[in-house]
């Protein structure tokens, strides 16, 4: 018996590699999903994490440490914020 494929539509998925149940901390959007600025997820929306190892939607963080009342520090832990392996790429340049 020969089969012959005559058509073919693929279907993919991605996700961020996070647990599932993480949200952001301050949307509280999925990190599949996309912050409140974007229209779709992925390279254009990408996550940062923290030193203190908590992440945000990258739009979400910026906007964040823009306001004067937080201090640029982490809306979790307080902490100041720092994303994680920041020092290599300033070393770097």
């Amino acid at each position: 018996m020969k089969v012959t494929i005559k058509h073919w539509r693929a279907v993919a998925a991605w996700r961020w590699d996070m647990p599932e149940d993480d949200v952001c901390g301050i949307c509280r959007n999925p990190y599949d999903s996309t912050c409140s600025k974007c229209k779709f997820p992925g390279d254009e929306c990408p996550l940062l994490m923290g030193d203190c190892n908590h992440s945000f939607h990258m739009h979400c963080i910026f906007h964040w440490i823009k306001q004067e009342a937080s201090q640029e520090r982490c809306p979790m832990c307080r902490q100041v914020w720092k994303a994680k392996g920041s020092d290599a790429r300033d070393a770097e340049s």
